[in-house]
């Protein structure tokens, strides 16, 4: 039975699943995308000031749940989510159960998930694509920065910790989760889901790159990524249709950011050119 016992084993399979994505991907050596990485790192100002910019968005994640300990009193929504949805979660879980699938699922959610992002930085780093590479770093910080005062101010919390009727599969696969991987992720860090949100946004980016392979394998894991957080337990409906607007809304701001086009789309730049021509 495949299992994880510590987050030290996770890591090592996200860096094995990471290296096979790559070659997949790329057809090519795996560490040469490594080392190009670090070559850019090293000499392309850009690319190093939107890498920091993307890891200081991924500390105040976790600055969010340490101002989420020191909050006095927070209103709990998750009955209002409850009352709007019922049982779908539990439902889903005893008609889909079995072990072979728990175990698929917990592979996704912990190992593949991180991988999206790590593998498309890593293609479009090496394919020179460093508008989409850029747009991956603004998709992330749009997805955190959105999705964290809903996490300080919307509290809703995991199904199976609300609903008797579901139970967490993870741990049936990662029996230390909630002790080496909840740190990173508050119980009450639901709405909206950022496993979808990021899962898409990275489908939405790979769409543009031109390969064929990460294409369709994030489109797929995306989707899959979708039912695993029922399957598991996690999250609700309301979770996952939130992450899914935030996905796009990212996506689409971060796309045009990296493009050097504004915010607001089409019509807002028609709108700009008239007035300047004086229309």
């Amino acid at each position: 039975m495949f299992a994880i016992g510590s987050m030290t084993q996770a890591t090592i399979l996200i860096v094995v699943t990471v290296f096979f994505l790559l070659l997949f991907a790329l057809r090519e050596n795996p560490f040469r995308a490594a080392g190009a990485f670090v070559q850019d790192l090293f000499t392309v100002p850009k690319f190093l000031l939107h890498f920091l910019a993307m890891l200081a968005i991924l500390f105040f994640n976790k600055m969010e749940l340490w101002l989420e300990s020191q909050m006095v009193k927070k209103t709990d929504f998750t009955s209002m989510i409850y009352g709007l949805e019922g049982n779908f979660a539990a439902l889903l879980q005893r008609m889909f159960e079995n072990s072979v699938l728990t175990q698929i699922s917990v592979f996704f959610y912990v190992v593949v998930f991180p991988c999206l992002m790590v593998v498309s930085i890593a293609i479009y780093t090496y394919r020179k694509q460093y508008k989409l590479f850029y747009a991956v770093c603004y998709a992330l910080m749009f997805n955190y920065m959105i999705a964290i005062p809903f996490f300080l101010f919307f509290p809703v919390q995991e199904v199976w910790h609300f609903h008797p009727g579901v139970r967490f599969l993870m741990l049936d696969v990662f029996p230390s989760f909630e002790s080496e991987y909840r740190p990173m992720s508050g119980l009450d860090n639901c709405l909206p889901s950022l496993h979808t949100s990021i899962s898409v946004s990275m489908a939405i980016i790979a769409a543009r790159s031109g390969n064929l392979f990460w294409k369709w394998f994030t489109r797929l894991t995306a989707g899959f990524i979708i039912f695993t957080i029922f399957y598991l337990g996690v999250h609700w409906i309301s979770d996952m249709a939130g992450g899914i607007l935030l996905a796009l809304l990212a996506s689409h701001l971060a796309l045009r950011i990296s493009e050097g086009r504004s915010f607001l789309g089409s019509w807002a730049d028609s709108r700009l050119k008239s007035r300047l021509l004086g229309k």
